[in-house]
């Protein structure tokens, strides 16, 4: 004896389409044979409730059931479906519950598929990078043949599957639908191929590309050019390139987000004195004032004459930290001047040596 319809789904008699619709879902989640391999009793429950859920959600069908049972559909064997395969319709079912398609139910897939992305792994100047600038790329690539725009060559309906781009296997009380291996789900076969392709679509080629590098860019940043990867299949949308950038060290500076840092020397006599000095930037180098006594380590900085920020915004700072040189060698006449220099100055301390050496006396005592 089959067991009643609404026994099986837990549903009262009066449910409606949504109540309904969420109870089977329920049920087919938990015994779907996906996730319960080899096990003949989830499956039947499976089969069970799909056959009642079949009968329920259909208004003509329900009310048939509901004034004369089972018998309503066959003469004593109680089949709702009066011989046919009870899961012809389930494809459409499972497509409306679960967005699958695991009964070949769906829609044929599209034409074409789409061509694979590109990788172009460029190394560009600091400048360019840091102001910005175009390059040129040469692409080795897959392109849409001319000839036969792409589609290789004179096209017939698939003898394999008819047209329809899929085959369908029966697996138990499953119908499953695979795409077809003749025709690649496209329901057409090649009739003729093309010369220049050989039936392929597409021809292999060198394509010349500019690229525009955006002013701030830094080293690992991906630029995306839609459209200019390999060509598809069969008609299919072609990938996109992705240029990586790799920008190139700079002789001088060193880069920390939007601020470049460098070191910019001076003599003894121009820190002693003060002096007017030259301090680089990205469009060359401008004069500097300072003062006198400048240490080693003091820092002078150039507001807004650092990288510009990626996507707008203020421009970073150039920060010259300052070294004093010490002569290496010594000609007589300096060596003269500078023990004159030492004799004059005594023991005179300077106010950072003086701290150092109080310092050094409260480690040590």
């Amino acid at each position: 004896m089959k067991r009643d319809y609404y026994e099986i789904l837990g549903v009262s008699r009066d449910v409606g389409p949504d109540e309904l619709k969420k109870a089977y879902r329920k049920l087919a989640h938990q015994f779907h044979p996906d996730k319960n391999p080899d096990n003949p009793e989830a499956e039947a429950k499976f089969k069970e409730a799909s056959e009642a859920y079949a009968v329920l959600s259909d208004e003509e069908k329900r009310a048939q059931y509901d004034r004369f049972g089972h018998a309503a559909f066959g003469a004593g064997n109680g089949d709702p479906f009066q011989g046919a395969d009870p899961f012809a319709s389930f494809g459409d079912l499972f497509s409306e519950l679960f967005g699958s398609d695991i009964f070949g139910g769906g829609r044929r897939g599209a034409r074409g598929r789409r061509g694979a992305d590109l990788r172009y792994d460029l190394e560009v100047e600091f400048s360019v990078a840091a102001l910005g600038g175009e390059e040129q790329l040469r692409i080795p690539k897959h392109k849409a043949c001319a000839t036969c725009s792409g589609s290789g060559g004179e096209r017939e309906t698939c003898p394999r599957c008819g047209g329809r781009g899929q085959i369908a296997l029966q697996q138990g009380f499953f119908r499953i639908a695979r795409t077809c291996d003749r025709c690649s789900g496209l329901g057409q076969s090649i009739k003729r191929a093309c010369a220049d392709c050989r039936g392929k679509g597409r021809v292999e080629t060198v394509q010349n590309l500019s690229v525009r590098i955006p002013a701030g860019v830094d080293s690992g940043v991906r630029l995306r050019l839609t459209g200019e990867g390999e060509a598809g299949y069969d008609g299919g949308a072609p990938g996109d390139l992705f240029v990586v950038v790799q920008v190139k060290e700079h002789p001088i500076f060193e880069r920390d987000g939007t601020d470049l840092h460098c070191e910019v020397p001076l003599s003894m006599s121009q820190a002693a004195l003060g002096a007017e000095i030259e301090v680089p930037n990205l469009e060359g180098k401008e004069k500097v004032v300072v003062k006198a006594g400048s240490q080693s380590g003091d820092v002078i900085r150039l507001r807004g004459r650092g990288l510009p920020r990626l996507g707008g915004g203020p421009r970073g700072d150039i920060i010259a930290r300052l070294f004093v040189e010490v002569p290496i060698r010594l000609n007589d006449d300096q060596r003269k001047l500078l023990e004159e220099f030492a004799r004059i100055s005594g023991d005179e301390v300077s106010p950072r040596r003086r701290g150092f050496m109080d310092k050094l006396r409260d480690l040590f005592e």
